[in-house]
């Protein structure tokens, strides 16, 4: 008989407690919208978004500008790997968008002016 009523409590306990938190994330939305914040955030991942240059991408990859493409990709794989076992993903996500740039780069050299 006490399982049971220490049961129904957890249960009503944790539903009380789920209704709050939800109460509570939409009044945080709420005010976060009055306030200006969802579109200060907005804006400043298209800040943080922009893509990156040519020298910075190079600057990271450790590259100069007359390396071949296979440099390059020897250079991204060890840094790549070196991160991934004991580095941050923010800076593994950095070498591979500077790999991407510097790809890009690369395919419109070899496509050549049309």
């Amino acid at each position: 008989m006490a399982a049971r009523i220490l049961a129904n409590l957890l249960v009503m306990g944790s539903g009380i407690m789920v209704r709050a938190f939800a109460q509570a994330y939409r009044q945080a939305l709420a005010n976060a919208s009055k306030n200006g914040v969802a579109q200060e955030a907005v804006q400043n991942i298209k800040r943080a978004s922009k893509n990156m240059t040519e020298s910075e991408a190079r600057q990271i990859l450790g590259v100069a500008e007359h390396s071949s493409w296979e440099d390059v990709l020897q250079r991204y794989d060890n840094l790549f790997e070196r991160n991934a076992k004991n580095g941050s993903f923010y800076l593994q996500s950095k070498v591979h968008r500077a790999k991407e740039c510097l790809e890009s780069l690369h395919q419109n050299k070899a496509q050549g002016p049309n």
